[in-house]
């Protein structure tokens, strides 16, 4: 059972062990492929669903400003950058889209670990992912079609339809189920964020292995538009809020939930929304961008406590 508790913990270093391999030799992931790709993601987000009851929603009524500057970071902050740093790294169409659909999905499962890991307000932290995640429905497609310009055709119905049924649905489903019978559910909740890594982990090395020659001929630039990309959502997201709000931990909180996206999502958009298979392998690399910073983000926000 052990190894339950230190699989979240590592998850960085899994994703990065990953991706590593799918370089080195794609078959080992590449398998994960298709439907399987969307039902990993179905997977994880019932695993976050699993993880919430209505009560946790209170938290929007105790502290609004909060939430509001969160949403607010999400939806701006990220997909603006995402959108300037295409045009300013040159990338290709595909990669720039692909750019900008990552920087506009939401946030994901791992926020939640490395909030958890940071000592960081938890709480705050699985609304804002779930609020985000439902505003996502609409905001990602509409952010993706209207940054994307002519840059490449993007179907804003078929993302909509796709991150309905990727994530809403999972999640309600997961809330109800957690409603209804807490006691079974309670069991699963230990076992879902290592299900989660692993699942994360077979969707980027699955990507990475597919998308290896690209990455290796054209991939620098889009590695450094990624790295930048992240690292500006995290320290915006932090000093923003901290003007704002004035408060250390909801700011640390706010600074990862910004600068860590679902990336998972991104790659599942990208895959049944677009021919380009080169769009999903922003979201790939992201995913392991995002997890090494947050483990850097953690280590310097557990010294800010002590």
């Amino acid at each position: 059972m052990r190894i339950f508790n230190i699989i979240p913990n590592a998850f960085p270093w899994i994703v990065t062990l990953g991706s590593l391999l799918a370089m080195i030799y794609p078959p080992i992931f590449t398998w994960f492929s298709g439907n399987l790709i969307t039902f990993g993601l179905g997977g994880i987000m019932l695993g976050m669903g699993l993880t919430l009851s209505l009560s946790d929603f209170h938290q929007v009524k105790q502290t609004p400003s909060w939430l509001l500057t969160g949403f607010f970071l999400q939806f701006t902050v990220m997909p603006f950058f995402g959108w300037l740093l295409g045009y300013i790294f040159n990338l290709p169409p595909f990669f720039a889209v692909g750019l900008i659909l990552v920087s506009s999905c939401p946030g994901g499962t791992a926020s939640n670990v490395i909030v958890f890991l940071s000592k960081s307000n938890l709480a705050l932290s699985v609304t804002m992912t779930t609020i985000s995640t439902i505003a996502a429905i609409v905001m990602t497609p509409l952010l993706t079609s209207n940054l994307s310009g002519n840059a490449i055709d993007v179907d804003a119905m078929g993302l909509f339809y796709s991150t309905l049924k990727v994530v809403l649905i999972p999640v309600i489903i997961g809330v109800f189920i957690n409603s209804k019978f807490p006691n079974y559910t309670e069991s699963i909740k230990f076992y879902s964020p290592s299900f989660a890594v692993i699942l994360i982990t077979l969707i980027v090395g699955s990507i990475i292995g597919e998308g290896k020659q690209i990455i290796l001929s054209s991939g620098f630039s889009l590695l450094l538009a990624i790295m930048s990309l992240h690292l500006i959502g995290f320290v915006l997201g932090y000093f923003l809020s901290k003007i704002l709000l004035k408060n250390e931990a909801v700011s640390r909180t706010i600074s990862i939930e910004v600068g860590m996206q679902n990336s998972g999502l991104g790659v599942v958009l990208a895959k049944e929304n677009f021919v380009n298979p080169a769009v999903a392998i922003p979201s790939a690399i992201s995913s392991l961008v995002h997890s090494l910073y947050g483990s850097i983000f953690v280590v310097l926000f557990r010294k800010k406590i002590n």
